[in-house]
């Protein structure tokens, strides 16, 4: 069998052979095939192929597709379920994912409350909303095309009705869209340096590592969202700390405190991309890859965390996350003198921790949307309140 490498940089199969004897039958390059399926261990991928009859093998990934009873809601937030479009400019705001920027641009609302020098005038406004817009639609933006463009050979697999795999938008335009927000949120943050009389651009350069950090999330070599603990982390920081020091350091400065404190709220980020990875989980056996087929395929396959501990384990180690990080920042602000905070925060780590017994514990996969949608406010609300604290 082939080895496997790190970059797929195509698959095209072109014949599907029978292990059972010498017929094979021909499909089409561009036939979008299930694939094989895949077992491994924490160090070592391990592709198969199963006795299955290769007159039964036929693409399952397209009836997944949203055929024409998507929603167009779904396509404009980015999330599955989407309608297929034609329209140009609304594929592209589909590859944003305008879902994903909310976190974001709370985060920013975080740090402007925790510089304490926020005041509720023209000025302050327009430059939080500013900052918002370069945190969310412009590098969340390139963040997530960036993603898509990197994953869509797994996606053409997977997923083939998804924009770029199916050839909605074209490579060019995909490219320059990446460029053109990179360039528009750095333009931004520098613009927002100069508006605060900032001596060093801080905000320039927080803009330029979290793009850099998006980069190595995605990309090859590195492509760090293939280690279940690094990657998930990163992806918590850039979440919960990077918009947080954005905010903070437009309207005050930004302390090594404060850097440390978000940088452990990140570790809650953390458990909360985990509960997105127990969907790829459901999502695999779907498309077949729990189901053989007699095709050997070249196919790089992330080390999330419910794959490489199992989701048994994995679960614990996600509310474990969520609960013991809120718990730790709700014992500094008791030791910093602010009790009052600290009982605030724990009274909102109560709730979170009955939906995680009511949903999350009970069936991660099938229950992770409501727990998600009854929880995450509660931990929301939990950052505000640490930024207040962290103001006073």
């Amino acid at each position: 069998m082939s080895s496997v490498l790190n970059t797929v940089s195509s698959l095209r199969l072109s014949r599907v052979y029978n292990s059972n004897n010498n017929n094979h039958v021909r499909l089409p390059t561009h036939s979008v095939l299930t694939p094989p399926s895949v077992s491994f261990t924490r160090r070592r991928l391990t592709i198969r192929a199963a006795d299955t009859d290769t007159n039964e093998v036929k693409s399952k990934a397209p009836d997944k597709a949203p055929a024409g009873g998507g929603s167009s809601f779904n396509q404009l937030l980015g999330i599955k379920g989407a309608a297929q479009e034609t329209d140009k400019w609304k594929i592209r705001l589909q590859l944003t994912k305008p879902v994903t920027w909310p976190p974001l641009v709370w985060g920013v609302v975080c740090g402007a409350a925790a510089s304490g020098n926020f005041h509720w005038n023209l000025e302050d406004v327009a430059k939080s909303i500013l900052c918002m817009i370069m945190s969310g639609p412009c590098l969340t933006g390139y963040t997530q095309t960036l993603n898509d463009w990197y994953d869509r050979e797994i996606d053409a697999i997977n997923e083939p009705y998804r924009p770029i795999p199916s050839g909605a938008i074209s490579e060019n335009e995909v490219i320059s869209q990446i460029w053109l927000l990179l360039l528009g949120g750095l333009g931004i943050a520098g613009l927002l340096d100069v508006w605060a009389g900032h001596d060093f651009p801080i905000v320039f350069y927080l803009a330029l590592g979290g793009s850099l950090l998006s980069y190595i999330y995605s990309a090859p070599p590195l492509k760090l969202k293939q280690n279940g603990w690094i990657g998930n982390f990163a992806l918590g920081a850039s979440y919960i700390s990077l918009p947080w020091w954005a905010g903070q350091a437009l309207f005050g400065t930004l302390t090594p405190d404060i850097v440390v404190l978000t940088l452990l709220y990140s570790i809650a980020g953390l458990g909360i991309a985990i509960v997105n990875d127990f969907k790829s989980i459901e999502g695999d056996k779907a498309l077949g890859l729990q189901n053989g087929i007699n095709i050997c395929m070249l196919v790089m396959v992330e080390q999330s965390l419910p794959v490489a501990f199992g989701a048994e384990t994995a679960k614990w180690i996600c509310v474990g996350a969520i609960d013991i990080t809120q718990l730790s920042i709700a014992g500094y602000l008791l030791g910093a003198g602010k009790p009052y905070y600290a009982l605030a925060l724990v009274g909102l780590i109560v709730p979170q921790v009955v939906f995680q017994f009511q949903y999350f514990l009970k069936d991660p996969v099938k229950y992770d949307v409501k727990y998600q949608a009854s929880a995450q406010p509660f931990l929301v609300l939990g950052l505000l309140v640490t930024a207040l604290a962290t103001s006073h």
